[in-house]
């Protein structure tokens, strides 16, 4: 791709925060002794595409990362958003902008493969991308029904390559024979386009999906997404129950 839009300087943000509605303080929960904040900060180190910072919005969090011998910015506790508390963290942390791509990786995937984070970059090859995001196959029927599994539709003519996501959903989109896709909620945005992002008001197809990425849709802003096994991504930690699973599966590697 031309040289004035390649990716040079990309950094890794991890927002977290110990107030969570299903899961209490999440972020310190232990998995094989360790908080799981600290097993996402050592799998996005691993992805070594950049430094890594945990954005955090209590003092617990900061410590329990600098004590593992990583970096934490503090920001607003009142953030609504991931994304709102990756914004301020780049402000404070580089006022000069020399990083012009930020990955947002969440805090509650401590079993991520450090590939999917190099694979998110990798979708912001195409200069005309503003966000890059990932998506898993759905297989199990259940998945598909559920609203709790947030859904992506791109037309992939190979799956090896990104395709341009053209809405986000809570139901099983689209219609007919075909496969349907899980979003996973991994980000690299280009730091112009995170800017733009959190300034834009609530989109009216955001708030009735209450899905905040159809809000960069609705403003015109192109997404690519590419396509990654479910199995690289581990358990995705939102549950009491799936806490239990994560712990079960650590200690069997």
């Amino acid at each position: 791709m031309p040289a004035d839009h390649a990716i040079a300087n990309p950094i890794v943000m991890i927002p977290a925060r110990l107030a969570a509605t299903r899961l209490p303080n999440k972020p310190l929960a232990e998995i094989a002794g360790v908080p799981m904040i600290v097993h996402v900060w050592r799998r996005a180190v691993a992805a070594s595409v950049g430094p890594v910072v945990v954005a955090c919005g209590d003092h617990a969090i900061a410590e329990v990362i600098e004590h593992a011998g990583g970096r934490a910015v503090m920001t607003d506790p009142r953030h609504p958003t991931g994304s709102d508390r990756i914004e301020e963290a780049m402000r404070r942390l580089d006022p000069n902008r020399e990083h012009d791509a930020v990955i947002n990786v969440q805090g509650d995937m401590p079993m991520l493969d450090p590939a999917a984070i190099r694979l998110a970059l990798f979708g912001l090859a195409d200069p005309e991308i503003d966000i890059a995001t990932l998506a898993a196959e759905i297989r199990d029927p259940v998945q598909l029904d559920s609203t709790s599994v947030n859904k992506v539709v791109a037309g992939f003519a190979d799956p090896a390559r990104p395709a341009r996501a053209l809405y986000f959903s809570k139901a099983a989109v689209p219609w007919g024979e075909g496969p349907h896709y899980e979003h996973i909620g991994l980000y690299a945005y280009r730091r112009a386009a995170l800017d733009r992002f959190v300034t834009l008001p609530r989109g009216i197809l955001e708030q009735r999906e209450r899905l905040e990425q159809l809000r960069a849709l609705e403003a015109g802003m192109r997404i690519s997404v590419s396509l990654i096994e479910a199995s690289r991504l581990g358990v995705q930690v939102d549950t009491p129950a799936d806490l239990a699973r994560a712990r079960r599966l650590v200690e069997r590697m």
